[in-house]
Parts: structure tokens; C-alpha cells; sequence
């Protein structure tokens, strides 16, 4: 659902976001080349890069997307990589979605399970029930149960394109055979084949005849006292017509008769894989994979519920001291600071309330510094608030300033070891220090460049530590200096070149050697960073032997003017031109498929794999990256983007792009990648006057619009648009989102604001030494009587929000029938 603040509907949000680290022991027991995926049921969304020759592949990888639809299994899947072959699953790591809460945050080892293909699942049966007494020719009373098979969603692609899926249907049970009871199964009933489609439309019904021993003839399939019918079970499989080659199952559901208790019943199933499918298989012997997962699911209310936590939550820049604001109290109460900060500074940014917030609790952290060299060098509120400001809103500045010449490093690399223990045979210091020397100069130039490019919020987050640092240390010259290099070197730059993955500049983590090589050239900007202020006689105090030895051939007064006029720059407040007025802001690039402009829908060509690259200025498409572009769509041209229906095409993942011609159709690889671009293209074009209101979800084929039958190809659009998106083209947060996630974080850690009351009330009661330090000693209370008023404002809010959550979870359990998709009992019943 498109992010924003506003609406009248619970919105449900879902994402994701950990981290791939390595794997071990893996089978075969010989060097291979492996790579990892992550899948949503079936469906890739994400990869890592090759590793190449090993047994225990380090990949290094983060992850964070949005998950845009239902799903009922996350699955990690260990490929070995085959040149001429298809590529081996070697194992996979599937978690139930139910059970990802186990695992959140934590760093865990998972074994691989074995891959058998009755257990790879995904999709939902709609179905209904219906047991009838029939009175037969000869008088007597027999039970007939009708089974409608109206239609399936999200059934999985079968070799990367939508299946040819039918269902079978049978009625199992218990029957009687010479006084022995028995299991009999009804004989199958099939539906048609419904062609490329993981959405279809069955809506067949098949009749059962089931009898008492009273009726029994030799037509009855079955022998049932009356008694014993609520005992039979209505089984559907699935299945994917494999034509020349065997049939795929696609998953089953077994429903009880006894649920209709003389009622029609019409539900939504999850498939099942099949029972005692799976053949017995020593999990151990395939390997474990490294993972850290954290899985969030925030249900969003209208955004009037948020408007007094919202406002509590503003209000903390504004309190006295500013340990007593709710913000601050939410960071105290989090067992990982980080959860707090990721939420609460995207809000306080959306509502320009970020910069006040930071530098009031950059002055608590300074107060309890007592030497200017180690000023914002820890993990606190403070710097963790700074850290993530400027992972949003510095995106594009890392990539106008360091994606060239990190794209040099990785795709031509040089060798640049220097250290003496760990250089190769064969390879000549002298030569790796100038290598390194070259690349060192290449990125410290284009940083110190860079000042016209920071984002103006960033200068005045900077501007503001630069000052405090200052006032508290009045006879260091050099700590206005080191206030802001241990920011933007040590924790921006420094970190962005030694991880160009996780900010984007790169796709994948670096192999091993390029990944050293950046190692060092990030040690030595943050060597270089520190020399606007530092003293001279700390310039000698390196670890390592050989990086001093590499120091000695740079000019330190040369690069000390550099980094002080750089950081003079980016800690003023004067204006300067924004960042992307004389360029365009690069947003987002891939590879996806377009339909050919006017081709008709049969032919091999009629889908293209093309590179795509969005701009602030333009759309465009390539034949292959780096080529010049074969089809350009200027933003102010853009009237709409929506998704496309499966039905148009057969294909999964559409959306188009509706520009004044012929609309653009584009197939993403994955669900994640096109709510990505939608979601993108959506913010770009927020602005243009002629956004249409209203468009075709299908496609104009065979002379009319498959979704209204209108035979017009220019005439208006049959459905309103759709796309919803935030004020903000650069950041995009949804305020009602990330106050629902505080809620949820207060909620969570509610045992911690009662202890932080009763610590209030301690210090305010008694006003010696605390009683009981273990349980008050890590809180920050410096003033008790405005903390503990802050605390009842929250327990308050929280009390009224969790009562909203309540009234909303009832209804939703109401409204929702045994077997239904929201029910995690369904399709669990055997």
C-alpha cells in the first residue's frame, strides 16, 4: 500500500530487513560456487552475489525491502552455480511467517532443510461447501455433499513463468467392510486446465453421494452410518499440467464435513504440502546458513488515532531537561537503542523537527565528556540520531560523490596490499603503496570537493554540534573541527567506502580482495579526516606499522587545510545551490522487460529484457547498461503509473506507464522490485499537473480494453488511479507508520516505563543515594517530577491506542470465517 499520512482504512505494513553472513559445511564436500536467495513462498526477491571456490561461502550481504503482498513462507535458499547446467539448490532455510518473531534481531545458525517438492507451497483455495439430503428412487434418504471450486490466488511460478494449473477433488473417509473399519477414498474429480495463469478461475462444482448402510447400492461410493458422516473430509490438490512431462503438485487443503453443521460454507484456504511428502533426509549433513532476520508487521490506523502521541513525541526538543521528553524516555526504555532511533528520527525529520531534537541531546552527551579528542565518539543517542539522518537524506550526496570512483575500485581493481603478513608471493610493496596512494587521492579529492553537494540539513545538524562542541570546550581550538570529522569522515564516508553495498553505490558486497583494498582506503580517510584536528604530536599514533610508513609520503599541512576548509563548508549555514540543480538526481536503475511498443501479443520478441534507469529528469531504457538510451520518457510527460492485471499478458508483476502514447508495459522480476519502481516513479512525477485520474488496470488488446470491453483505445480509463505518495520526492516516510511503530515499542517495553515511574517516584519520595541501584542505575533521570509527568502522558496515550488496536482486532476476528486467509488455523485441519 502506497505510504503517506491520512486514510480511513487499517492499513497493514510489512518489511524486512538483516543481514546474509556465511555458511558452513556444506554439501558436496568440495569447492564450489555459491550464492543465496531470499524468496517470499516462491518467489525470488533477492541475491546474493557469486563466492566462488569454497566450502563455507562468506557473503556479507544486507537486506532491507518493503514486502507488498501476503505471504506464508520466507525461505534462504543455498545455490551452487553451474555455467552449463541449471543451477543446484543445495538447501533452503524456510521460517513460517508466524514464527519470524522468534528470530527478530537476532543473530542465529540455521540448518539447511532438504528441498523436496512437495513441500515448496505457496497460494490459497477458495472454496464451498454444501451437504444436501436427497430422498433417492426408492424412497430412502441419502447425504449428497456439493464442492465448488471457485478460484485460487498466488499459485507459484513453475521454471520463472505462471503454471497451467487444474485441481482434483475427492471425499476421504471412514467406511465399513465387513464390520472392519477402513479409510476409502472417493474416486478424483478433476476441473480443467486454466493456461498461465497463478490466479485461476475455476468455478466448477462436483456433486458427492454419501449414504447411509440403510440406502447403500452398488452405485454409492460410500458405506457411512450416519454417525460417522461429520467424519469424512473433503480433499482439493493441486497441480500444474506438465503436458509432455509429469504433473507438478502445487499443494492440498483436507476440510472437515463436520464444519458445515447443516450449513452452506464458503472460506479462503492456504495450501498445504503434502503429508509424510517429504522422504527422510539428514538435515545435518547439508550444511547451516548465518542469519540475522527482523521482521516487522505494523498495523496502521487512521491517522487521527496517532495525533497525541504525534504531538508528545514534537513536543521533546521543546522539554526542560530534555531526559524528561518522550523521545528521549523511548530511547531509554529500548533494549537496543537502534530500534528507537529508526522510527523516532524519521519522524522528527519528517516534521522538520529533527535538528533542535538532535542538538539538545548532543549537549547531554557532551556534558558527560570530559576530553574534546573523544567528542561524539561513542554509541549514544546523539551520534546513533546523526548516523541515520544521514543515511536518509544523504543517498544521493554518496552518490554523486564516491559511486564513480567506487565503481573504478571494484570493476578494475589494482592490487593494494601493503601489509608485509599478508602481501602475495610475488607481488611488489612499492608498486601496491602507490596503487593504494592513487586510489587514496582519487576519493579524498572527491570528498573535500564535495561541500556544494551536502544536503543543506546535514550542514545544519553540523553546524549545530560544531557550536556545542565549542562552547563546551572553549580553549581547544581544534574540537570545532573534530565535532563534525567524527561524523561526516569517520561515520559517513569512511563507512560508505568500506561498505558501498549497504548505501547502494555497489549491488553486492565486494570479494575479498576488493573488499581489503577498501578497507585500507577507508582507514586512511579516516586517518586523513582526523588531521584538521588533531595535534601533531597525536599524528604518529597508528596501530599498524605499515599504514605509518604509507602516512609518511603525504603532505600533512596540504591535506590539513583541505579537510578544514571542507569541513568550514559543510558546517556553515550560508545557502548554497541544492544538490541536483545543475544534474539530475540519479534514483534508481535495473534490469526489467518491456513489451514492444504496437506488437501484437504473439511472437518470441513481443518481451524484451532492457536496462531501465530513472532520473528526476527523464525515464529511460537501454539495450544493455552504459549504452545509450533507445527510449526516453522526459518526468514533466508522466501521467500515471499503475499495476497492470496478470490477465492482460499471463504475467505476474506488471505495471505501466501511461505517458500520452501508447502506454509503456514493464514486467519486474519479482513483487518487491515493482512496488519498488511504482512506488519511485510514483514520487518523480507527484507533481505533474496532468496526472490522470483515471486509468485502464488492463491492457487495450484484440481491438477492446480487457477490463471494460470498451472498444476505443483512447477513451477514458474505466478505474480511479491509485497511487498515493508522500509530500517529500527525496524521503519518503509515512508519519502515521512510524509513530504506529513508537506505539508498538512503548507497548513492548511497558514493564520498563513502570520500573522508570517507579524510579521517578524513589528519587522524588527519597532524596539519598538510590535503594536499589540494579534496577534504576541505568536510567537518565535528571529531573524526576517532569520525567514522571511525561510518563503518565504516555502510559495514557498508550492505554487509549492499545484500546483502537483492540476494537480493530476484533472486528477483523468477527469478519473473518473458520478457514479464512486472516485465520492461522486454516488449512491446517486433518
Amino acid at each position: 500500500m502506497a505510504a503517506g499520512d491520512g486514510g480511513d482504512e487499517v492499513r497493514v505494513l510489512q518489511n524486512l530487513r538483516g543481514k546474509i553472513y556465511d555458511a558452513k559445511h556444506l554439501v558436496p564436500n568440495k569447492m564450489r560456487d555459491f550464492f543465496c536467495t531470499i524468496n517470499l513462498d516462491q518467489e525470488e526477491v533477492f541475491r546474493t552475489q557469486v563466492v566462488e571456490k569454497s566450502l563455507s561461502p562468506y557473503f556479507g550481504e544486507e537486506f532491507y525491502f518493503e514486502i507488498p503482498r501476503t505471504f506464508q513462507w520466507l525461505s534462504f535458499y543455498i545455490y551452487d552455480k553451474s555455467v552449463l547446467q541449471k543451477d543446484l539448490r543445495i538447501g533452503k532455510v524456510s521460517i513460517k511467517k508466524e514464527d519470524l518473531c522468534k528470530y527478530t534481531g537476532k543473530e542465529n545458525w540455521f540448518m539447511l532443510q532438504p528441498i523436496d517438492s512437495n513441500s515448496e507451497v505457496q497460494g490459497k483455495v477458495h472454496l464451498e461447501l454444501k451437504l444436501n439430503e436427497l430422498i433417492t428412487d426408492n424412497g430412502s434418504v441419502c447425504q449428497q455433499l456439493v464442492v465448488h471450486i471457485k478460484e485460487c490466488h498466488g499459485l507459484p511460478l513453475i521454471n520463472g513463468q505462471n503454471c497451467d494449473p487444474y485441481a482434483t477433488v475427492s471425499l476421504v473417509g471412514p467406511s465399513r467392510k465387513h464390520g472392519v473399519d477402513c479409510q476409502r477414498r472417493n474416486d478424483q474429480k478433476k476441473t480443467k486446465v486454466k493456461k498461465k495463469t497463478s490466479n485461476p478461475q475455476f468455478n466448477e462444482t462436483f456433486y458427492f453421494e454419501v449414504t447411509r448402510s440403510s440406502s447403500y447400492t452398488k452405485k454409492s461410493q460410500f458405506q457411512v452410518e450416519e454417525e460417522d458422516i461429520e467424519k469424512l473430509e473433503v480433499r482439493v490438490d493441486l497441480w500444474n499440467n506438465g503436458n509432455l512431462v509429469q504433473d507438478v503438485f502445487l499443494g492440498e487443503i483436507k476440510v472437515p464435513v463436520k464444519v458445515l453443521r447443516n450449513d452452506s460454507f464458503q472460506a479462503w484456504y492456504l495450501l498445504q504440502p503434502r503429508e509424510n511428502g517429504n522422504k527422510s533426509s539428514k538435515t545435518d549433513d547439508l550444511g547451516s546458513l548465518r542469519l540475522n532476520i527482523c521482521y516487522t508487521e505494523d498495523c496502521v490506523l487512521p491517522s487521527e488515532y496517532y495525533g497525541s502521541l504525534r504531538n508528545l513525541l514534537l513536543k521533546s526538543s521543546d522539554v526542560q531537561p530534555i531526559s524528561a521528553s518522550a523521545a528521549y524516555i523511548l530511547s531509554e526504555v529500548c533494549r537496543d537503542k537502534y530500534d528507537a532511533v529508526l522510527p523516532l528520527v524519521r519522524l522528527l525529520l519528517h516534521h522538520h523537527k529533527l535538528v533542535p531534537f538532535v542538538a539538545a541531546v548532543a549537549e547531554l552527551d557532551l556534558k558527560d565528556t570530559q576530553e574534546a579528542n573523544t567528542v561524539f565518539r561513542g554509541n549514544s543517542l546523539a551520534t546513533r540520531c546523526v548516523d541515520e539522518m544521514m543515511k536518509i537524506v544523504g543517498k544521493h550526496y554518496l552518490k554523486v560523490t564516491l559511486k564513480p570512483v567506487i565503481d573504478e575500485i571494484c570493476e578494475s581493481p589494482k592490487p593494494c596490499e601493503i601489509d608485509p603478513i599478508k602481501i602475495k608471493e610475488g607481488d611488489n610493496v612499492e608498486i601496491n603503496m602507490e596503487n593504494l596512494r592513487y586510489y587514496v587521492d582519487k576519493v579524498f579529492r572527491e570528498i573535500v570537493r564535495s561541500s556544494i553537494s551536502c544536503p543543506t540539513l546535514m550542514c545544519d545538524v553540523f553546524y549545530s554540534l560544531r557550536h556545542l562542541a565549542a562552547k563546551r570546550f572553549p580553549n581547544d581550538p581544534h574540537v570545532q573541527y573534530s565535532a563534525v570529522s567524527s561524523f561526516v569522515f569517520l561515520r559517513f564516508f569512511a563507512v560508505a567506502v568500506v561498505s558501498p553495498h549497504t548505501f547502494h553505490l555497489r549491488p553486492h558486497h565486494p570479494d575479498a580482495q576488493t573488499s581489503r583494498t577498501l578497507t585500507l582506503i577507508s582507514k586512511a580517510i579516516q586517518t586523513l579526516g582526523s588531521w584538521g584536528s588533531l595535534t601533531k604530536s597525536k599524528l604518529s599514533s597508528f596501530k599498524e606499522t605499515f599504514m605509518c610508513e604509507f602516512f609518511k609520503t603525504f603532505q600533512e599541512e596540504k591535506f590539513t587545510e583541505s579537510v578544514k576548509k571542507f569541513l568550514d563548508d559543510v558546517s556553515s549555514t550560508e545557502s548554497k545551490e541544492p544538490s541536483g540543480v545543475s544534474e539530475p538526481v540519479h534514483l534508481k536503475e535495473g534490469e526489467m522487460y518491456k513489451r514492444a511498443q504496437g506488437r501484437t501479443r504473439i511472437g518470441k520478441k513481443n518481451f524484451k529484457k532492457r536496462w531501465f534507469c530513472l532520473t528526476s529528469r527523464e525515464f529511460t531504457y537501454h539495450k544493455q547498461q552504459d549504452k545509450e538510451p533507445i527510449f526516453t520518457i522526459p518526468i514533466k510527460n508522466i501521467l500515471a503509473v499503475e499495476k497492470l492485471d496478470e490477465n492482460s499478458f499471463n504475467k505476474k508483476n506488471m505495471f505501466q506507464i501511461l505517458h500520452g502514447e501508447k502506454p509503456l508495459y514493464i514486467q519486474a522480476n519479482n513483487c518487491v522490485e515493482a512496488s519498488e519502481w511504482i512506488e519511485a516513479l510514483c514520487r518523480v512525477t507527484r507533481s505533474n499537473q496532468k496526472r490522470l485520474s483515471f486509468y485502464h488496470p488492463s491492457a487495450f488488446l484484440n481491438g477492446n480494453w480487457l477490463c471494460c470491453k470498451a472498444t476505443i483505445e483512447n477513451t477514458v480509463g474505466c478505474a480511479p488511479c491509485t497511487a498515493d505518495v508522500p509530500a517529500d520526492t527525496q524521503i519518503e516516510i509515512d508519519g502515521d507508520r512510524e509513530t504506529e511503530r513508537i506505539y508498538s515499542l512503548f507497548t513492548i517495553n511497558m514493564s520498563k516505563l513502570q520500573k522508570l515511574e517507579e524510579a521517578c517516584g524513589s528519587i522524588a519520595v527519597y532524596q539519598g543515594p538510590r535503594k536499589e541501584p540494579d534496577d534504576y542505575s541505568n536510567f537518565t533521570i535528571e529531573d524526576s517530577v517532569a520525567t514522571f509527568h511525561t510518563l503518565k502522558q504516555i502510559t495514557d496515550i498508550i492505554d487509549k491506542l492499545n484500546e483502537s488496536h483492540e476494537k480493530y482486532r476484533k472486528k477483523r476476528s468477527s469478519s473473518a470465517k473458520y478457514g479464512s486467509e486472516e485465520n492461522p488455523i486454516v488449512g491446517k485441519v486433518s
